[in-house]
């Protein structure tokens, strides 16, 4: 007994005198995947560690499968003349026949009191692309229709507002969803309460 007694006494001195043992090392960062968060509107749980997709270039298709694009104008002499293209982004052909049903909105998206005429009568004349015919124009997906429109930015009454028209809303064909856009330049109609618009013409690809 005495000499197992001094012999645990030798190895608690040897290891009270030695170096301690070094510590243990601590846990690294745990990686763990970025939690990418569910889309509006799809009700799905995060997608856990999914590679996030890359943006789309273009816009999604709209509801009615048409897409609204502004192609530039011409203005000169507070003469004013303004293209716009109807471009069929679905999967099915697409119908127009006539003129669009078009409405003019403010900044706040109130409707103006502004007269829509087909063709520029009463604008101008000598407007070939405003008073073409109507015509029959069948979409394939990819392809487009081109309209136009035409007013005169004239002040003729002092006390009469003029008219600025950021927004423009169309139905390309009757009971389609309807179409916004926001015009690079604002129709500038001074105080006319007027503008002109061309029919649906096909699009040559």
């Amino acid at each position: 007994m005495v000499g197992g007694a001094l012999a645990a006494g030798v190895l608690v001195g040897a290891v009270g005198c030695g170096t301690p043992p070094a510590p243990r090392a601590a846990p690294g960062p745990v990686s763990e995947p970025h939690a990418r968060s569910a889309q509006p509107g799809t009700g799905g749980a995060p997608n856990r560690g999914a590679p996030t997709p890359e943006p789309s270039s273009a816009p999604a298709c709209p509801e009615g499968g048409v897409r609204l694009v502004e192609t530039g104008g011409d203005a000169g002499m507070g003469l004013r003349v303004e293209g716009f293209q109807l471009i069929n982004c679905g999967t099915g052909a697409y119908v127009l026949e006539g003129y669009p049903q078009v409405w003019l909105r403010d900044g706040r998206n109130e409707l103006l009191d502004v007269s829509v005429e087909h063709g520029s009568a009463g604008i101008t004349t000598g407007v070939p692309d405003i008073d073409a015919a109507p015509q029959r124009v069948t979409l394939a997906p990819g392809q487009a229709a081109a309209w136009s429109v035409v007013w005169r930015n004239l002040v003729n009454d002092a006390a009469v507002p003029a008219t600025t028209v950021p927004v423009l809303e169309i139905e390309p064909r009757p009971g389609a969803p309807r179409l916004w856009l926001r015009p690079a330049r604002p129709f500038d109609l001074g105080n006319t309460g007027r503008l002109g618009i061309s029919a649906w013409t096909a699009v040559a690809r």
